[in-house]
């Protein structure tokens, strides 16, 4: 694109003239070929708490509250996040059996200028590494830009956390920098790795996804028979 020029002859972005703020995120119920993305309700509580309780404590590390220790604290946990005013929780299910295996929302979400963050991903060991985990990103991404028409999408993620980077890249997102001494929690400083997608790059994004969900891409067993990569993006592993 040729760099636009402003009357006083210094180099300005892009031009836009009919720009209109973004709408809030709020209720939606996504069907995709193994995964459902709908809004997070009180009814989903009991089922989120068995699957929990039956993964590895240790994925809760690097989120900012910890696994359930007993059913009323996660109870009002959930509650909490229901009531949020500044964060959307959604619920992943597993089409196949309807029941909820972890939970993600939309955050830091500025209307103005069109930006959104993913965050608060608690995804349990039944959902983890698996193409319903994949399909859920796939279509919240797809509620953002599709949908929702925001410009900007965004993970962040502590920069210690090997996991959620190397998720942010081979979903699409890309690496920005590291925001040093940007949080506490846990008793814990964090460096902040901020990576990012823009509603350009989500087509690409999506038909290589959408090759890599078809159900031809998996064996019997659920297993992938090609890696992300060899559609036209992502990184191995």
């Amino acid at each position: 694109m040729k760099q636009q020029i402003n009357e006083y002859g210094q180099p300005v972005g892009e031009g836009l003239t009919d720009w209109k703020q973004r709408e809030f995120p709020g209720d939606m119920h996504y069907i995709g070929k193994y995964a459902i993305i709908t809004r997070l309700t009180s009814a989903h509580t009991k089922e989120l708490y068995e699957v929990y309780t039956n993964s590895d404590p240790a994925n809760w590390t690097y989120l900012s509250d910890g696994p359930p220790q007993e059913y009323a604290a996660f109870e009002q946990n959930i509650l909490s996040k229901i009531a949020s005013a500044t964060n959307v929780f959604y619920a992943v299910l597993d089409k196949e059996t309807n029941k909820p295996l972890g939970i993600f929302s939309l955050m830091q979400i500025d209307q103005a200028n069109g930006v959104i963050e993913v965050g608060s991903v608690n995804f349990s060991d039944a959902l983890r590494r698996t193409r319903i985990s994949t399909e859920a990103h796939v279509l919240l991404a797809s509620y953002v830009f599709d949908e929702l028409q925001y410009r900007r999408y965004e993970w962040k993620c502590d920069s210690l956390n090997a996991p959620s980077i190397r998720t942010a890249k081979r979903l699409g997102f890309t690496y920005e920098g590291t925001f040093r001494h940007a949080v506490i929690y846990k008793g814990r400083s964090r460096d902040t790795a901020w990576f990012s997608m823009l509603q350009e790059e989500w087509p690409e994004r999506k038909r290589a996804f959408d090759r890599w969900l078809a159900e031809e891409n998996f064996d019997e067993d659920g297993m992938q028979v090609e890696q992300l990569e060899v559609f036209g993006y992502g990184e191995r592993g």
